[in-house]
């Protein structure tokens, strides 16, 4: 695989990716393409959401974010606005305002995530 393509199969993805835990919330890496000719990084991630938890951490980085609703629902915050988000559902955003997840309304949540951002 190059640097300017990359695949997902769910069932590889489980040994293939990089998967971190936190407070019940999985965040796996699905791939990673570095930077080409127009310096620009993109990150795939499957997140899940499956417990419910005291204290939602809000994102702030560089770049643009694009989320897509696969299960669940939820209402997530983008700077001062909150979004309820179901199945089919996209939000494409400005990652650098304060975001994240802030009341899981149907568990589990399961969402892709695309960062894409340029190199420094």
């Amino acid at each position: 695989m190059d640097q300017k393509t990359q695949t997902y199969n769910p069932e590889k993805a489980a040994h293939a990716c990089q998967q971190i835990s936190r407070a019940g919330h999985q965040y796996r890496l699905l791939g990673h393409i570095g930077a080409n000719a127009s310096g620009v990084f993109t990150e795939p991630y499957l997140i899940t959401l499956s417990r419910e938890s005291d204290v939602f951490p809000t994102f702030q980085h560089d770049g643009l974010e694009m989320l897509y609703v696969l299960e669940g629902q939820v209402k997530y915050r983008h700077g001062s606005k909150l979004y309820h988000l179901e199945p089919g559902d996209t939000l494409f955003f400005d990652a650098d305002a304060p975001h994240g997840p802030e009341v899981l309304i149907e568990l589990p949540v399961k969402f892709l995530s695309v960062i894409s951002y340029k190199s420094a």
